[in-house]
C-alpha cells in the first residue's frame, strides 16, 4: 500500500503507528464456512463424519489436536478395534481397491529431538508413489510418514501422514496413565478432490528437521507448509501457511472421522467462534448443517467408550496473510 506525502514526512512515532494498522489490516481474521456431510453407521471402525472447511483469500491457520475435556475423569482408555456393527473385520474395506507393494519400514531420521519412519504397507487402496525427502535423504512409495518426539529418549508418536491420499493424523503426547494414546479423527489439507472419499493428490513432500516443518507440493498446483509449532502433553500444533489463497468453490480441508452415537464417537460435538470475540457455540454433531467461524473444534464433552482419550482437532486462526 503506497503511503501519502504527508505520511512520508511524519514523525517516526506515527508512521511506526501506521505501518502497524496497515500490517494489522492485512492480516484481518478470515472466517471459514464449514459443511457437516456426515452418514449414519452402526460401524464404530468406519468414517461416516465429513466435516468439509471452504473460504476466499485464506493463507494461514493454525491446526491443533487438543486432550478431551474429560481426559483426567477417565480412568479407563478403550482403545481396542471395535467392528461389531461393521461388514469388515479388520482387514481391507470391501469397496476398496487393492492395489499390492513390497511391505518395508525404513528410519529416515533419528536425532536427539526425532525419529521419523516410513512404512510402506503390502496393500492400499491408491497406486500413487510420492517422493519424500527429509533432510538430505530421499526416498519413495512409503503409505505412511510418522514423526516420533522423543521425551526421556523414548519416541512418542505425535504425527502421521499418509503420502498417497494426504490424510492427515495428529495427537498430544499421551497422558503417562495411557501408554502410547490413540488417534481420533484425521483430516485433509490441500485442494479436496472427490474419489471413493476425499482425497488431496501429492505431488512431493519435503521434511526440513529444524525447525521441524512439513513441505507439501499439491499434484494439482501450489504447496503448503505445516510447521510444527509444539508438542507436548496439552496438544500437538501446526502452523500452516498455504502458497495460494483459498477460492470458496474448493475446500481446503476435510475432517473425516466417527460417530455412531453420543458415547460412542471421536467426534460428537462441534464448538465454534463466529468472530474473534464472540462468544463459543455448541451444538451436537447431528444438529450441525452449515456454519461460519473463525475458531472451530471438532470433538466430544461425553466420554466416548471406544477410542476414549482420542484428541479434538481444532481448525483456528485463518487470515489472509502468507505467514506470522
Amino acid at each position: 500500500m503506497p503511503l501519502s506525502t504527508a505520511a512520508r514526512l511524519a514523525p517516526a512515532t506515527t508512521l511506526i503507528a501506521l505501518l502497524l494498522a496497515v500490517g494489522h489490516a492485512a492480516a484481518a481474521p478470515v472466517a471459514a464456512t464449514i459443511e457437516n456431510g456426515t452418514t449414519t453407521t452402526a460401524c464404530a471402525e468406519e468414517d461416516n463424519v465429513s466435516l468439509t472447511l471452504r473460504g476466499d483469500g485464506i493463507r494461514h491457520m493454525r491446526i491443533e489436536a487438543l486432550q478431551p475435556d474429560y481426559l483426567d475423569k477417565i480412568g479407563n482408555d478403550v482403545t481396542a478395534p471395535d467392528f461389531s456393527g461393521c461388514n469388515f473385520d479388520g482387514g481391507a474395506h470391501p469397496t476398496d481397491p487393492a492395489h499390492r507393494f513390497k511391505k518395508r519400514t525404513v528410519v529416515l531420521l533419528d536425532n536427539a529431538e526425532w525419529r521419523i519412519v516410513g512404512m510402506t504397507l503390502p496393500t492400499f487402496w491408491r497406486p500413487q508413489s510420492v517422493p519424500v525427502t527429509v533432510g538430505k535423504r530421499s526416498d519413495r512409495g512409503f503409505h505412511l510418514l510418522q514423526v516420533f518426539r522423543k521425551e526421556n529418549g523414548k519416541a512418542l508418536e505425535a504425527i502421521v501422514l499418509y503420502p498417497s491420499d494426504g490424510y492427515w493424523r495428529l495427537k498430544p503426547l499421551p497422558d503417562p496413565r495411557f501408554g502410547d494414546g490413540v488417534y481420533g479423527s484425521s483430516f485433509l489439507l490441500g485442494p479436496v478432490e472427490a474419489a471413493a472419499r476425499p482425497v488431496v493428490s501429492i505431488a512431493s513432500i519435503r521434511i526440513v528437521p529444524k525447525p521441524l516443518a512439513i513441505h507439501v507440493r499439491f499434484a494439482n498446483g501450489g504447496s503448503a507448509v505445516a510447521r510444527v509449532d509444539e508438542i507436548s502433553r496439552t496438544r500437538t500444533a501446526l502452523d500452516v501457511t498455504l502458497s495460494k489463497p483459498t477460492v470458496n468453490a474448493q475446500p481446503f480441508a476435510v475432517l473425516r472421522s466417527m460417530y455412531v452415537t453420543p458415547d460412542n464417537a471421536d467426534v460428537s460435538e462441534v464448538r465454534w467462534q463466529a468472530a474473534p470475540q464472540a462468544a463459543q457455540q455448541v451444538l451436537p454433531l447431528p444438529e450441525v448443517k452449515s456454519l461460519q467461524a473463525t475458531q472451530v473444534r471438532f470433538g466430544r464433552s461425553l466420554p466416548s467408550k471406544h477410542n476414549t482419550s482420542a484428541p479434538d482437532i481444532s481448525f483456528g486462526g485463518f487470515d489472509s496473510s502468507e505467514a506470522r
